[in-house]
């Protein structure tokens, strides 16, 4: 099992990422939490979680322990995949995600993409007392990101929402109900983050 990679970080993107480690790229997923936490680091240290496939091998990356832990525990949920887990900690922060299921709220773990009400009650059931017991205290909340020209950014969270599994028509709806609503004035992150929440 790779426990984690350390080396340069040549490709950055909101759902992945390359780093390069004596010559060999590896291509690693990420979730919207863990890109907003590498910023513009040129060499950097990813925690991961190899997942094994007849027909792949994939590689997740998290940058802190704290999300690792709550991805293996949403993916030991029966109809929770690896997909599933990441798109649930790109939609929610560690924080977020935990205070719904300590607090029995699966309006809002529901409300993420792929996740359907049988699987939100599955969550909450089988993670609440594990989560009460285990304590998350290193989870900081998200940061803003960079702010980038409109159409830049409106790109980047298309290909990113598409990535994740959105139909391209109605990503490029819930990213034009974002901007709306919120004018030009806000970072990658924060419209990808709010575009899985729109209905």
């Amino acid at each position: 099992m790779i426990a984690y990679l350390k080396g340069k970080l040549v490709h950055k993107d909101p759902t992945f990422v390359i780093i390069d480690i004596s010559g060999v790229g590896y291509l690693v997923k990420i979730s919207l939490q863990t890109y907003t936490k590498i910023k513009d680091e040129e060499h950097i240290m990813l925690l991961t979680y190899l997942h094994i496939k007849e027909d792949a091998h994939t590689l997740y990356g998290f940058k802190e322990e704290a999300e690792k832990k709550l991805f293996l525990n949403l993916t030991s949920i029966s109809g929770v995949g690896p997909s599933t887990g990441l798109m649930i900690l790109s939609s929610l922060s560690a924080e977020e995600l935990e205070t719904a299921i300590v607090s029995e709220d699966y309006r809002t773990i529901q409300n993420v993409k792929g996740v359907g009400a049988k699987t939100a009650q599955r969550i909450v059931l089988e993670l609440k007392d594990k989560i009460k017991k285990e304590s998350f205290s290193d989870s900081p909340q998200m940061t803003a990101g960079f702010i980038k020209s409109n159409n830049k950014i409106k790109e980047e969270a298309l290909q990113a929402l598409i990535t994740l599994g959105f139909p391209k028509a109605s990503a490029e709806k819930n990213i034009a109900a974002v901007l709306k609503k919120t004018g030009t004035d806000i970072s990658l992150e924060e419209l990808i983050k709010a575009s899985l929440k729109t209905p």
